[in-house]
């Protein structure tokens, strides 16, 4: 037996036998950290409860651990790895089997309960006992899996992936298949397939009013419509930054390239509040064109074309920082390889850059097609009389109406048209390879944009940092006066209600905002790199080994982030509210919602930068005797780090910006940011939520910088300059 084994099988007897299984009543998880704070039930270790005969049903699991106890002797073998293996699966089943069977009274499984000798118990939540012993038990289930030569008898891959795949079902797939089962049933509980059919094909869903007649269309097809619209849109955008930043001399690049990820910074509602201020019926440029030019002032700004404005504004930096790696990645051998047999700059472009760039572009569209999808921010400002499924979804479960039903099958159809969109993208992307990062010596040059390239990038590209300058602008002003758009008088008095000091008795922070910011900071700092790290992991394992399942768990991935924010909330709220995973409240909850909410775009951006870098490098290092955890700590990770970059700044930006992911997961112990400022806004306190945005903003802008000096630039051995003049072998068109 491995080392590895005999420290996992220690761990879950500690957890087993040393650690209580529950925390005792009054005690919090606060005392022993920051992450939470709430009671358990029962006080003692697992063995300790099962041999008093408090809680029987705990004896089985001990006795999963006493088989693999007695194989400590023995050296490895597959007879070792098989015992490992039905110790490790039997000892999670019967774990999760009385976790779920026997919870509060009333609740849970009773005939499964009876079955194991809980007939009418009850349990609080799982503990630090509980969580170190289902971990032992799933890692020693690896070990066994690698002990019979899965994964070519690699023990950090078997227990990554078996990792991933229970915390992906614990907390992505558990919570939304609890939400979505109420789809199948009526207002008391009871199953109606003729009601949920009925929901499924409501006109309000699929009408074409807006083709047949002059009425809305379905809500539907607005999401759709919308989605598409905002991905493409989106895509080019970051695309056309992308190539400007990296293969052009343009002037301004680096003002240019911060301007792009302002959006993305924003919290949210200040963008849309923006729009606004500028294009609404009294707002800047209304008034402007009205004054100037006699244009009728108008609402345009409130339906699809100011909805599809804000997701543009707030969404294109996710594909700029998606296709700046890929861009960077192309191999510049390639081009020059083209150029030297006569191919002008067009042809190259066509025939060696636009296909290498098909990953990068399929991956920023996906995303930028769920990013619409899941909006919610946006079209509850700005959506006016036009109607998408996140806020039908939203107003479904807390209006007045209150039809879960109603909002799960919405909830449904959102999810197919991500998961559609998803297999598209694998369908265009085909078996096809897109190598370009190999072990090789490469230092040739970028090769030069086309002009007609050049110049319709910079044709868009330059409006679009103009309208965000302004928008920046807008919000700049909006903290240091009284009230936009009716008192411009000058003032402090927002940034001092939010972010006073009192320096009388020492550094005392009595601003009203501090508490939330401190929250929020301290959410951010510990889901980003959690996210990061689970999400390039993932798209490792899912790119460079094979096993069972591969596609599914990639489908699976993207869940939290097809369904809308709302949605993820009230699917946490119902799944972890109540035993064996009673989190609701806790700081904890926030994290694990912020990190598999946002782990998605760490999985895309590893995978579109593992599609360039050729598998030769894994195979060397491996040839080489090096482990699979030393391949990618020492190989893969450094070609990653554009990858772990976008990952790492998407999460944290996210982790404070988000809203409608966690509006219903906040407590008054743990507030967030976004939190305030939206009951801010709800108050008609616009200045104190502009404020507080902006201080924001700059929080997020260092916290970037900080991670990029901190990651720093992968190298790959190639020059950067981008060639002044184009030599003989280099014709141009």
């Amino acid at each position: 037996m491995r080392p590895a084994t005999r420290l996992v099988l220690l761990l879950g007897w500690l957890g087993y036998a040393v650690i209580p299984w529950y925390l005792p009543d009054g005690v919090s998880l606060s005392q022993f950290g920051w992450l939470a704070g709430y009671p358990f039930g029962k006080v003692g270790t697992a063995l300790a409860l099962a041999l008093s005969g408090t809680a029987p049903w705990l004896l089985p699991v001990g006795v999963a651990l006493l088989a693999v106890t007695l194989l400590l002797g023995r050296s490895e073998s597959a007879a070792v790895g098989r015992t490992l293996i039905w110790a490790g699966l039997t000892g999670m089943v019967l774990f999760f089997a009385q976790g779920f069977a026997i919870t509060l009274q009333g609740q849970g499984i009773p005939w499964l309960a009876a079955l194991l000798g809980g007939s009418g118990a009850a349990q609080g939540g799982m503990g630090f006992g509980a969580f170190l012993t289902v971990l032992s038990l799933l890692l020693l289930l690896c070990h066994g899996l690698a002990y019979r030569g899965f994964c070519r008898g690699d023990i950090f891959t078997t227990s990554s992936i078996g990792i991933i795949v229970l915390l992906i079902g614990l907390f992505i797939f558990f919570p939304v298949a609890t939400i979505l089962q109420s789809a199948l049933v009526d207002q008391a509980g009871a199953f109606a397939p003729g009601i949920f059919v009925a929901r499924l094909f409501d006109s309000s869903i699929w009408g074409l009013g807006c083709v047949t007649a002059n009425t809305n269309c379905g809500v539907a097809w607005n999401t759709l419509i919308l989605a598409v619209l905002t991905g493409v849109i989106t895509t080019l955008l970051g695309l056309a930054c992308a190539l400007l930043v990296l293969r052009t001399r343009m002037p301004g690049k680096r003002v240019m390239r911060a301007l792009t990820v302002l959006p993305i910074i924003t919290p949210p509602f200040v963008i849309g509040l923006a729009l606004i201020l500028l294009f609404g019926r009294s707002g800047v440029v209304s008034g402007l064109l009205y004054d100037w030019f006699s244009i009728p002032r108008s609402r345009w700004i409130y339906g699809l074309p100011g909805v599809l404005l804000a997701q543009v504004l707030a969404f294109a930096p996710i594909a700029f920082l998606v296709l700046i790696g890929v861009v960077q990645g192309i191999s510049p051998s390639l081009e020059e390889a083209s150029q030297t047999l006569g191919a002008k700059r067009w042809a190259t472009f066509r025939t060696v850059t636009w296909p290498l760039l098909k990953p990068g572009l399929a991956n920023a569209f996906l995303l930028g097609f769920v990013e619409s999808m899941a909006d919610f921010g946006n079209p509850l400002v700005l959506g006016g009389n036009f109607e998408v499924l996140s806020t039908k979804i939203f107003f479904a479960v807390v209006g007045a109406a209150h039809n879960q039903g109603q909002a799960a099958v919405l909830a449904m159809v959102l999810l197919v048209f991500t998961l559609g969109a998803f297999w598209v993208q694998q369908r265009w992307l085909g078996g096809k390879s897109y190598t370009t990062v190999t072990g090789k010596g490469d230092s040739g040059l970028p090769a030069k944009l086309p002009k007609p390239v050049t110049f319709i990038s910079a044709l868009v590209i330059v409006p679009w940092v103009a309208l965000t300058f302004v928008i920046y602008v807008i919000i700049l002003m909006g903290g240091f006066v009284k009230t936009m758009g009716r008192d411009h008088t000058p003032t402090l008095e927002h940034y001092r209600t939010g972010f006073a000091i009192d320096f009388s008795r020492g550094i005392f922070f009595e601003g009203a905002a501090w508490d939330s910011l401190f929250t929020t900071l301290k959410v951010a700092a510990i889901s980003a790199p959690l996210t990061a790290v689970l999400g390039l992991l993932t798209a490792y394992l899912l790119m460079r080994q094979q096993f069972r399942g591969r596609h599914v768990l990639e489908f699976t991935t993207m869940l939290s982030f097809a369904i809308p924010g709302t949605v993820l909330g009230v699917a946490y709220i119902l799944a972890f509210n109540v035993p064996p995973i009673e989190i609701t409240g806790t700081g904890l909850i926030l994290i694990i919602a912020f990190v598999f909410r946002n782990m998605p775009v760490g999985v895309r951006s590893g995978i579109a930068g593992l599609s360039q870098i050729d598998k030769s490098l894994d195979e060397a290092s491996i040839t080489l005797r090096a482990r699979s955890f030393t391949t990618l700590w020492r190989v893969v990770l450094p070609l990653l780090r554009p990858a772990l970059v976008s990952a790492l700044v998407y999460s944290f930006v996210r982790s404070i910006t988000s809203v409608s992911a966690v509006i219903f997961l906040v407590s008054a112990e743990y507030n967030l940011a976004t939190a305030y400022i939206v009951g801010r806004v709800e108050a008609g306190e616009f200045g104190l939520a502009i404020a507080y945005s902006s201080v924001l903003i700059v929080v997020m802008a260092v916290g970037i910088g900080l991670i990029q000096l901190g990651v720093g630039e992968r190298k790959l051995g190639r020059r950067s300059t981008i060639p002044l003049a184009t030599s003989a072998a280099q014709p141009v068109k």
